[in-house]
């Protein structure tokens, strides 16, 4: 025969073992390992023995990191995905908990799930990657799940709350005229015109909202999502910060609302320490995270800082001398200055590139994290947090041989 047999209507589509068709080296079985090592016991909390019993949290994490680690960042495809992909149904077990339910989980267990972000880094550490003589820093812009159109200004509202008085009026002289004429015509309804005036009194509370923010545009579907400036010009959402060890381990990450980065250098550098338990021997990040008191500061801990300024960020990527450039003052600014204009310390600040950006890369464009889903400084920030989580976990994929070792 010329073909082999087919026939959709077979009664075995699948072997007894999932193992058969993915292969032992498949991601979800690692997966499933590594959380198995985990301590969970943060998520179990706050169950009760009461009621319909609930999907345990180690399914419903292992899909999570699962479906982060393939980009599917949407519920309502990861329920689909649990439904119809065969290394979903293995993590699943077979269960098929709904987008509500995955919704849930996120929204429950923020706390542990950037607890969890920490265990992994220890399980790493402990196989030996995450060493910290070299971390990277940097940023990046994640948009907000918000319209850029529906944003509320001092002149917006007031456009509006002028708008909607006019439109009051305008249909109370049309019922007046319809009352002296006893002619029949379209009247503004109660349901209506409360709701109008109820519109009327809600602006103040926005405007005085808008007032104590200090912003001069808020978005009006995701208020706590900020205007960023980019290379694209502006986005409409939160600073994501990342902190990779040399062997492309992330060790720190945290989502903000800051819209440049020069306040942010040493507190990623005491996240790390903290989260580690070790202080990382070098440092280094873009100009946009210099500021002369925190090159200071790390100087005074003992960390060896890489982190040019903005004359001196132009000097590296023209080769040659800004001229005309203020001259510095501050000792520890002319070290700074000296230390990369030396070829050893260039190139250990060039290493930052191939050390952080790829990570943002991947994270961007192969895991789905250019667009948050959720709404919120929170919930944005355990997306980041998972999306982080499954990036290490994938990165200890390819040591699984390690971890092998080591159970």
């Amino acid at each position: 025969m010329k073909f082999l047999t087919y026939n959709p209507e077979q009664a075995y589509l699948l072997p007894p073992s999932v193992r058969e068709v993915l292969g032992e080296d498949h991601v979800c079985f690692f997966l499933h390992r590594a959380v198995e090592r985990l301590e969970l016991s943060a998520f179990e909390e706050g169950y009760v023995e009461e009621g319909r019993p609930a999907y345990h949290p180690a399914l419903l994490l292992k899909v999570w990191l699962y479906a982060y680690a393939l980009g599917v960042t949407s519920e309502r495809r990861l329920e689909q995905r649990v439904r119809e992909d065969l290394a979903f149904r293995y993590l699943a077990g077979g269960a098929t908990p709904d987008f509500w339910t995955l919704n849930q989980f996120r929204t429950r267990h923020a706390r542990a799930l950037n607890d969890l972000f920490t265990q992994v880094v220890e399980l790493a550490r402990s196989l030996g990657m995450g060493r910290l003589g070299h971390v990277a820093v940097d940023s990046t812009r994640i948009a907000a799940n918000a319209s850029r159109d529906r944003v509320e200004t001092v002149r917006t509202l007031r456009a509006e709350r002028s708008r909607i008085r006019r439109q009051i009026r305008r249909w109370q002289k049309q019922c007046a005229a319809q009352a002296s004429d006893e002619a029949p015509g379209q009247q503004l309804s109660a349901e209506q015109m409360a709701a109008l005036e109820q519109r009327l009194e809600a602006i103040p509370r926005r405007l005085e909202r808008l007032r104590k923010s200090g912003l001069e545009r808020r978005s009006e579907t995701d208020p706590e999502s900020r205007f960023l400036r980019d290379r694209k010009g502006f986005t409409l959402g939160y600073t994501a910060d990342v902190a990779v060890s040399e062997d492309h381990l992330i060790v720190e990450q945290r989502v903000t609302q800051q819209p440049n980065d020069c306040g942010s250098l040493v507190p990623l550098v005491d996240a790390v320490e903290k989260r580690c338990g070790e202080r990382p021997q070098k440092v280094s990040a873009d100009a946009g995270f210099f500021r002369l008191e925190a090159v200071v500061e790390l100087a005074e801990r003992g960390i060896d800082a890489y982190v040019p300024d903005s004359v001196q960020a132009r000097e590296l990527n023209r080769g040659k001398r800004v001229v005309g450039a203020a001259p510095v003052r501050h000792p520890e600014h002319r070290r700074m200055r000296q230390k990369l204009r030396d070829p050893v310390g260039r190139a250990v600040y060039q290493r930052r590139k191939a050390i952080v950006e790829p990570v943002i890369g991947v994270l961007k464009e192969q895991r789905g994290m250019r667009q948050f889903r959720r709404r919120g400084l929170a919930k944005v920030a355990v997306e980041w947090a998972l999306a982080a989580t499954a990036f290490n976990l994938t990165r200890l994929w390819r040591k699984k041989t390690a971890l092998d070792a080591a159970s």
